[in-house]
């Protein structure tokens, strides 16, 4: 019996379909092993923790009076350690989250990577490390404002510091939102501290 021509034409067609797919496959495989790895290596470049403490406050404890506006309402002792080789600078933001509006109280940016600690009520002595800016508060005014909740249950005080991987050329007096935009891509650590004030 004499050979089929068909099949002789199917055999190298299905060949190099079969090849086509592997190809596509293995492509594929590669491509979302490069993407596993880029996210990974860009998230743990944010990953480095600092540790912030305060001789002011204890994590999850209550803010004292002197710090907010029923008292003198100076900033609180802030200290921190961790920051990731490559840090350039430091930015602070510290906001009411529990707020009707998330309330920013504090923020300062271009804080000296040698710097280890802001001191109490160096936002109103003019004492914060040299260099260093402060941008306006939820008041209006630049620099700290301290916690001014209405009556009912204690809000959180979230104090956010990030190690930055270059200093931000920015002015004195910036918003919260004009600074996060320009301190996003240049993190490379971060770390928090809670303290609780109500009335």
């Amino acid at each position: 019996m004499g050979q089929d021509p068909r099949r002789t034409k199917i055999k190298p067609l299905a060949w190099v379909a079969a090849a086509l797919a592997i190809a596509v496959l293995l492509g594929l495989a590669a491509f979302l092993e490069a993407s596993r790895h880029q996210a990974t290596s860009a998230h743990s470049r944010t990953r480095a923790s600092l540790v912030i403490t305060s001789s002011s406050f204890s994590n999850d404890g209550a803010i004292p009076p002197q710090y907010t506006c029923d008292g003198a309402g100076i900033s609180p002792n802030l200290q921190w350690a961790g920051a990731p080789g490559g840090t350039k600078s430091l930015a602070l933001v510290m906001h009411d989250p529990d707020a009707p509006v998330d309330f920013t109280h504090w923020l300062a940016y271009n804080i000296p990577p040698t710097a280890h600690e802001l001191a109490e009520g160096a936002s109103m002595d003019g004492a914060m490390p040299q260099g260093s800016s402060e941008g306006a508060n939820g008041f209006g005014r630049t620099g700290y404002g301290g916690p001014c909740p209405p009556p009912g249950a204690p809000h959180h005080y979230v104090v956010h510091l990030y190690a930055l991987d270059s200093r931000l050329d920015l002015p004195a007096g910036v918003t919260r939102s004009r600074l996060e935009a320009a301190l996003k891509p240049h993190i490379i650590g971060s770390g928090e501290i809670v303290g609780l004030y109500g009335r």
